[in-house]
């Protein structure tokens, strides 16, 4: 009897241990990992400083900063779901949005920071017409940047021979003489400058102010499952512009990490560029999208409120 008694209390003392071992695994949850893409800009300058506190590793989620060649490779990781986000051009992220992509701007990647760099045999705008000037993708704020300066200064864009090519292959380009100028993230007009193989035609405010370039995007299916770890996410990216606008020690050995660039280029970059008001406005995104449809880059951009989640920005206040 004793014996029966004893071989009932170990099956449930058993079951019990077991009970509670799934219990503990199934309430342990990993910790998302965000895989956001980049391309080694000065413009992503908040995910640089991000990444770099505490290893990217936060109480509710891990970043995995994803390093790509390429704006057309990025989008087509993006788009694929390979990666979670990206500091991307924002008229890139536009149109794959209206073409079924979905996905959803945060934030800006920073304010101002584009310059429209020229040889130093360029002394008017009138001077482009007839010659190469480049940019990095027909999709990109700097291509809307050269059409709107063409406008400013009583020209077309049609004036100059437009071309596309890599952002690292332009300072190149323009001290050989292949182009005359060209407009592109930065660090690229930098090194032209401290080289003095070209000069600053134009800064973006001058052209158009408070002008939109990269922001950042996540797919809506991230944010949906992960609403906790977006949340935490969104604000130290926000902290991290604030501290990213500091320029300081800390920044120029964060940024270190992620671009392969002189400190002297690096700070004269820096010196253009904007990281402490990132929230997307309705009345310059709407900007954004007109001037898409007039330079026929998009039929139908998406609406404001279609694309843009401020909600998470907007919970910072």
């Amino acid at each position: 009897m004793l014996k029966r008694i004893y071989l009932v209390f170990l099956a449930i003392s058993l079951i019990l241990i077991s009970a509670c071992g799934q219990t503990s695994s199934s309430n342990k949850k990993e910790k998302p990992v965000i895989k956001i893409g980049y391309l080694p800009i000065t413009h992503a300058g908040p995910l640089y400083m991000l990444a770099h506190v505490n290893g990217g590793e936060f109480e509710h989620y891990k970043i995995e900063m994803v390093k790509f060649g390429s704006w057309p490779d990025l989008m087509d990781a993006l788009n694929a779901g390979k990666i979670d986000g990206a500091s991307v051009l924002i008229e890139l992220a536009m149109k794959a949005k209206e073409q079924g992509i979905d996905l959803k701007a945060v934030a800006l990647g920073h304010k101002d920071g584009n310059v429209m760099i020229t040889s130093p045999e360029i002394k008017e705008t009138k001077d482009l017409v007839g010659k190469t000037y480049a940019i990095p993708h027909k999709f990109s704020s700097h291509n809307l940047l050269l059409n709107e300066m063409m406008k400013k200064d009583g020209l077309r864009y049609e004036d100059v021979n437009v071309v596309e090519m890599p952002p690292p292959e332009m300072p190149a380009a323009l001290a050989e003489k292949r182009i005359a100028g060209y407009v592109v993230a930065e660090p690229f007009g930098a090194i032209s400058v401290v080289l003095g193989h070209g000069k600053v035609h134009y800064h973006s405010e001058e052209v158009w102010p408070s002008s939109y370039c990269c922001v950042l995007v996540l797919r809506n299916d991230f944010i949906k499952k992960h609403r906790k770890a977006t949340r935490e996410f969104v604000k130290q990216y926000v902290q991290s512009g604030k501290s990213a606008h500091k320029k300081d020690d800390e920044v120029f050995q964060a940024f270190g990490k992620f671009m392969q660039v002189e400190d002297e280029v690096l700070k004269l970059s820096l010196e253009w560029i904007s990281y402490d008001e990132l929230r997307i406005e309705k009345d310059e995104y709407d900007k954004v999208s007109q001037i898409m449809v007039e330079m026929g880059l998009s039929e139908q951009p998406p609406a404001y409120g279609e694309f843009v989640d401020n909600s998470f920005m907007d919970k910072l206040k």
